[in-house]
């Protein structure tokens, strides 16, 4: 199929690219984008929920707003096609930009649980034996702690605190503390010398006694130190609210 102009320039409509016969001429750049706006509003009215939309808004004289980008649309229709736009997929992306920027600026605080309270009954009855391993000299102290009134699933625990996370004397490195908590007894302190502890598994000891409530703890020292009279030296007194691990 050829025409002819007036000026004599004849022109084949049938065998350009893209053309078939009866098809007519092809679509300019502008219909397509009319055709495809069009398909995507109609993709938009068919899978989206616009209620759900954080930016939809309806003023008081039936129109309807972006308040993301600030625009104004006379149907539903018109906004759902907007938010497939490029100005809109691009505000979007600014805005969670923004978010997430915020949130690593002001990190969530932490929630702090309130400190469980419970109603101590006073300290449990204990005995301190000094011992000395015959074969290398160390001596080593075991300590054996009655708690007849023990909650119940509760262990006793211990740890050992150096003299400058105590609170109740005066800081001295000649010395270290070990601390037994088990509620609700009090956690009781034993002032112990500030000697390297060993943590072997045949020189340190512990076991729990769940029939007779009776916690047994064996600690012995790498070095040997005496004090005047040959002995280790110990004290005991009842710590605060220290935990234990």
């Amino acid at each position: 199929v050829s025409t002819q102009s007036t000026w004599g320039i004849s022109m084949d409509y049938q065998h350009r690219a893209g053309s078939r016969p009866g098809a007519g001429p092809m679509p300019s750049r502008e219909d397509s984008n009319i055709e495809r706006k069009e398909r995507m509003k109609r993709m938009a009215l068919d899978t989206i929920d616009i209620s759900k939309d954080p930016y939809f808004l309806k003023n008081h004289i039936g129109t309807f707003e972006c308040r993301l980008c600030l625009t104004l649309h006379t149907t539903e229709a018109s906004y759902l096609a907007h938010t497939q736009g490029k100005k809109h997929q691009t505000n979007l992306a600014r805005r969670q930009a923004k978010d997430m920027k915020d949130v690593q600026a002001f990190p969530q605080q932490r929630i702090r649980l309130p400190k469980r309270r419970t109603i101590k009954i006073g300290r449990p009855g204990y005995k301190v034996t000094k011992q000395n391993d015959t074969e290398n000299s160390q001596r080593s102290l075991l300590f054996e702690l009655d708690y007849p009134e023990i909650e119940p699933k509760i262990q006793p625990r211990f740890r050992v605190m150096s003299s400058y996370e105590q609170k109740q004397e005066q800081p001295d490195d000649r010395y270290q503390y070990l601390l037994v908590a088990a509620e609700p007894y009090e956690t009781v302190a034993f002032k112990i010398p500030n000697l390297e502890i060993d943590f072997s598994e045949r020189k340190h000891y512990t076991h729990w006694d769940a029939e007779k409530h009776l916690y047994t703890l064996q600690v012995t020292f790498k070095e040997k130190k005496k004090s005047g009279n040959g002995c280790l030296l110990y004290t005991s007194y009842a710590a605060d609210d220290t935990p234990c691990v």
